[in-house]
């Protein structure tokens, strides 16, 4: 546990040794469930394997501003990867995010807001005129390599904006 790692002294990490079932009405853990969860009923003990093996508890708030903030991620990168098909231009992430409201997108905290950003776009493409941007690239290549270059490249193209052939081969996709 990070808590147990960095401090060696228990009263540091700990307000009592005590182990309650419920903290908030003040309810300690009875001997004997002590030992049939724990093994022991000795508390320091118990706190040492709570610390080292339990798991953190988030608040409601925190949890909802760890959500709100994934929110935000996936429609900043919808928004970053995505486009009108009929203007080209890039849609706000305001605006992703209303869409990705009005399709009640809810994030799922243990998947990759990557992962959850190709999922609203299929989704948002049922609701609204969106696809994914082109990459533009820029190839610069010698000459005498160019021309055999251009044709294995061309496949791959869908709008080639310019070629200059002047000292080497230039394209702009």
């Amino acid at each position: 546990s990070p808590a147990l790692s960095r401090e060696k002294d228990l009263d540091e990490v700990l307000q009592t040794h005590s182990v309650f079932v419920n903290v908030s009405k003040g309810q300690v853990a009875k001997k004997e469930d002590l030992i049939s969860a724990f093994g022991t009923d000795d508390q320091t003990e118990i706190c040492k394997q709570i610390l080292t093996k339990g798991e953190v508890q988030v608040s409601d708030k925190e949890r909802h501003t760890q959500l709100e903030q994934m929110f935000r991620d996936i429609a900043t990168i919808v928004a970053d990867k995505c486009v009108n098909p009929e203007t080209k231009r890039p849609y706000t992430v305001i605006l992703i995010e209303r869409a990705m409201k009005d399709i009640h997108y809810s994030v799922k905290p243990n998947k990759s807001t990557k992962q959850q950003a190709l999922e609203v776009i299929k989704q948002l493409k049922e609701k609204m005129k969106i696809e994914r941007a082109h990459m533009r690239l820029r190839f610069i290549l010698p000459v005498n390599e160019g021309k055999k270059l251009k044709e294995k490249l061309k496949p791959l193209m869908k709008v080639v904006e310019s070629e200059d052939y002047s000292q080497q081969l230039e394209i702009v996709r």
